[in-house]
C-alpha cells in the first residue's frame, strides 16, 4: 500500500524524535545537550512556519466558517485545547508573514515582507511576528507613509534575531516614535473627558480591587457626594481609617440599590434581576454554615455568611458534593427565575470548556431544543455566553449533555475523532 505523504512525514517526525532521545541519554555531554536545546528551538520555528501556513491555507479555503466559527482563534483553541491568546499569537503570523490572494485571485506578498523572509529562515519566533505586527499597526505607524512604514518593518525585521521580543518591542516604539516626528494633527477642540473603571478580581482569594477616573467632574461630584455622607464615622468610637469608611460606603450604596433594583431602574443581567447569591454546601449547611462562596467565586467566613443571611435579598442556595442545587431561593414566584438561578449556579458562568464569562454575560441554553420537544429543566439547560451560544446554534458539531448533574460538551470529529467530553472544572467550595 503506498505510503501518503503525511504518513511518511509522521513517521520521519517520530524517527527524529527516537533519534533525538537516544542523542540525550546519559552518555551525553553537556555540550551534545546544549546542541539539543538549539536544536529544538530550530525544529520550533520550522514547525511554527508549516503551522501558520496551513492555518491561512485553511482560513482562505473557508474551513472553519463552514464549520460553524466566526472567529478563527476561538477554532484552533477548540481544536488543540489552547488559551484563546496563544491560537491568536498564531491567527496573528498567518495573518500577516503568508502570502495573500486578493479578490481577483492574484497572489499577494505577506503585509510583513521583511519579517515573513525572516520567519521563513527561522531567524525570528513566532512572539517576534507578534510583536512587529503590533508595532507597525499603532496609530504612530499609521502616520507614517508606506515608504518609511516599510522601511520601519524592515529594520524590525533585520533585528528580530538579535533582540528578545521585549526588547524589540521597546526598541519598535522608540524607532516608530522617532519616524513619526510630526505626532497626530493638532487637535484644538476641547479633549473628551475619561470616566472609566476596572474591577479586578484576586486571583487568589475573595474580593478584588477598584480603579477608577473621572474627568468628568459632574459625575465624580457624585460619587463624592454619596460617598462622604455615607462614610462619616458613626460615633466617636469609629476608628475606621477613611479608605475603610469609604470602601464600606461604596458596597453599602451597591447594596442598596440591589434591594431596590426596581424602583432605581437597573436593567437585567443574564435575563433577570441582580442579585447577591450565597452558594452553600450541604455539608456546610449541616455543620451550621461554616463558609460559602458567592457568584464571582469568592469566598465568605463565617461571620460574614451569618451577616448576609440577614438580608432578605440575598438568594442562599444550596448544592450536594457533586456541585448540584438542591434547593434554590427565588427573589420572585416565577419558575424561570429560579431554574436560571439555579443553570448559573451550577455552571458557574459560561460552561463552555477554556471560557471564563461570568455569569452575568450568560444565557440559558436548551440542549434539545424547546421546539422539538425539549423541556425546561435544569437537566436540560445550561449557561452559555453569546460567543458560544450562537456557535452551538450554528451546527458546529458540538454537542451538550448533562452527566452526573454537570453540563459536558463533546467536541466534533474533526477535533478529536473519538469525541471524548470536556468540561470546566467544578466549583471548589472547600
Amino acid at each position: 500500500m503506498t505510503e501518503t505523504p503525511l504518513a511518511r512525514a509522521y513517521r520521519l517526525h517520530q524517527e527524529t524524535l527516537a533519534a533525538l532521545a537516544e542523542a540525550t541519554g546519559p552518555t551525553a555531554t553537556d555540550d551534545d545537550l546544549l546542541a539539543v536545546l538549539t536544536l529544538c528551538e530550530g525544529a520550533t520555528r520550522t514547525l511554527d512556519r508549516q503551522f501558520v501556513g496551513a492555518v491561512a491555507d485553511l482560513d482562505r479555503r473557508g474551513a472553519f466558517t463552514a464549520r460553524g466559527y466566526q472567529h478563527l482563534a476561538l477554532a484552533l483553541a477548540d481544536l488543540l485545547g489552547w488559551d484563546r491568546a496563544e491560537a491568536a499569537r498564531r491567527v496573528t503570523a498567518a495573518e500577516h508573514v503568508m502570502p495573500r490572494v486578493g479578490l481577483d485571485g492574484t497572489v499577494l506578498p505577506p503585509k510583513l515582507e521583511a519579517t515573513a523572509a525572516v520567519f521563513a529562515a527561522g531567524g525570528c519566533s513566532l512572539r517576534h511576528v507578534e510583536v512587529i505586527a503590533r508595532a507597525l499597526a499603532s496609530a504612530a505607524a499609521g502616520r507614517l507613509t508606506p515608504q518609511v512604514w516599510a522601511g520601519a518593518e524592515a529594520a524590525l525585521a533585520a533585528q528580530a534575531g538579535t533582540y528578545t521580543p521585549a526588547e524589540l518591542a521597546g526598541w519598535a516604539r522608540t524607532l516608530v516614535d522617532r519616524l513619526d516626528q510630526d505626532g497626530a494633527a493638532p487637535d484644538h477642540a476641547e479633549p473628551e473627558p475619561v470616566n472609566e473603571l476596572f474591577l479586578t478580581r484576586n486571583p487568589h482569594g475573595a474580593g478584588g480591587r477598584i480603579k477608577a477616573r473621572f474627568d468628568d467632574a459632574a459625575l465624580f461630584d457624585a460619587i463624592v457626594t454619596l460617598l462622604d455622607a455615607q462614610a462619616q464615622p458613626v460615633d466617636s468610637h469609629d476608628h475606621r481609617p477613611l479608605g475603610q469608611r469609604q470602601a464600606e460606603a461604596l458596597a453599602n450604596a451597591c447594596g442598596f440599590v440591589l434591594d431596590h433594583g426596581a424602583a432605581a431602574g437597573i436593567p437585567d443581567t443574564g435575563g433577570r434581576r441582580p442579585h447577591l447569591n450565597i452558594i452553600v454546601r450541604l455539608e456546610d449547611l449541616e455543620n451550621r454554615a461554616r463558609g460559602a462562596c458567592l457568584d464571582f467565586g469568592g469566598q465568605l467566613t463565617p461571620d460574614a455568611l451569618r451577616l448576609l443571611a440577614c438580608d432578605a435579598a440575598v438568594i442562599p442556595i444550596v448544592m450536594n458534593g457533586y456541585g448540584q442545587p438542591l434547593d434554590i431561593g427565588r427573589a420572585t414566584r416565577t419558575i424561570p427565575d429560579g431554574l436560571r438561578r439555579a443553570v448559573l449556579i451550577r455552571d458557574g458562568g459560561c460552561a463552555y470548556p477554556g471560557c471564563d464569562r461570568t455569569p452575568s454575560w450568560t444565557q440559558v441554553h436548551h440542549i434539545r431544543p424547546w421546539e422539538d420537544g425539549g423541556p425546561t429543566s435544569l437537566d436540560n439547560c445550561c449557561a452559555l455566553c453569546r460567543v458560544h451560544h450562537r456557535l452551538v446554534h450554528r451546527n458546529s458539531g458540538w454537542d451538550i449533555r448533562i452527566t452526573g448533574g454537570l453540563a459536558e460538551f463533546l467536541p466534533p470529529a474533526w477535533i478529536d475523532p473519538q469525541r471524548r467530553p470536556r468540561r470546566k472544572p467544578p466549583l471548589n467550595l472547600t
